[in-house]
């Protein structure tokens, strides 16, 4: 993600002749929606070289985009009246499945429109929760993703849940397309995580990151690419796509890690499985959530007559 330093600068060198300036920048970084970026060009805070920046203008190659983002406006959290899929609930903790396409908080271009917004209206108190525009927050998927992910209910088990996820406690699965036939069959990608230096809308393996492990194991080889399981051992933003995409199978779908493809609409990651110890019992539970059918349709193409699909 953007990190949170306000007004935040990013350069862009233009790769691909002939796209609208709005669609470039919108794809490249992924965080910001198209009508955020047109918003930013249309308040002066999109600038080219030599010409005057306009949504519909043509990029042209080797052409620098300067891109600033100024500081978000102070906002309160307003709820969004929409469905949850709640996987479980009790007094202390919220446990969801968040479908793909919607960002965990607020931040650039989605002020109200979040999980964080969805949840406030189920649990009204979590506004009280430490954190003024992240309540409950205690881990994050990427908007794109789609799986589990819990919410802490109080303060209480706020702490709770940290402690967990700062011991390693917390196991999560994730089931992954990659491109490529990712072998040895079984394996662990490790390699530190930090900002790209080149592009600091970016995370990459670099001597400078913080240190990152993801373990996998092949469940299905396809046509031209590999189905998996994998568990991240660490909790670096964007760690899966990082780590895949530096050992040469980029997640299917994912456009800023090398994976674009016209297979998968998007991201092909979804987490499918958490286990945590409870706050009110003290026991270890796992929650699962089924592979979405957008994902399950993208196996279909790809599965083998008779090939086995997760």
């Amino acid at each position: 993600m953007i990190e949170e330093r306000y007004p935040e600068t990013i350069r862009l060198v233009v790769e691909e002749e002939g796209f609208r300036l709005d669609r470039y920048i919108a794809c490249k970084l992924p965080l910001l929606s198209r009508a955020h970026v047109q918003k930013l060009i249309e308040t002066g805070n999109v600038a080219l070289e030599r010409r005057k920046a306009g949504a519909g203008l043509r990029v042209h190659l080797g052409e620098t985009i300067t891109i600033t983002i100024p500081a978000p406006e102070p906002a309160h959290l307003v709820p969004l009246n929409t469905p949850l899929d709640i996987v479980y609930e009790d007094r202390d903790i919220l446990v969801i499945n968040k479908p793909a396409g919607m960002p965990v908080h607020p931040g650039p271009g989605h002020a109200a429109d979040t999980l964080v917004n969805a949840v406030l209206a189920h649990c009204p108190d979590l506004a009280g929760i430490k954190g003024t525009m992240r309540p409950g927050v205690v881990h994050r998927l990427d908007k794109d993703t789609s799986g589990l992910i819990v919410f802490a209910k109080n303060d209480r088990a706020m702490v709770y849940l940290q402690q967990q996820f700062k011991s390693r406690e917390v196991s999560k699965e994730y089931l992954v397309l990659v491109r490529g036939q990712l072998s040895p069959s079984i394996g662990v990608i490790t390699g530190p995580v930090g900002r790209d230096p080149a592009h600091r809308q970016r995370m990459a393996v670099v001597a400078t990151g913080r240190e990152a492990r993801t373990s996998y194991r092949v469940l299905e080889y396809m046509k031209g690419y590999t189905f998996l399981e994998v568990r991240p051992e660490t909790g670096r933003t964007h760690q899966i796509r990082v780590h895949l995409s530096a050992a040469g199978y980029p997640v299917a779908g994912d456009d800023l890690y090398g994976g674009a493809d016209r297979l998968a609409k998007r991201q092909f990651i979804h987490a499918r499985a958490l286990s945590f110890r409870l706050l009110s019992t003290g026991e270890s539970r796992k929650f699962e959530a089924e592979l979405p059918p957008d994902l399950k349709e993208v196996l279909g193409r790809l599965s083998s007559p008779g090939g086995k699909v997760i």
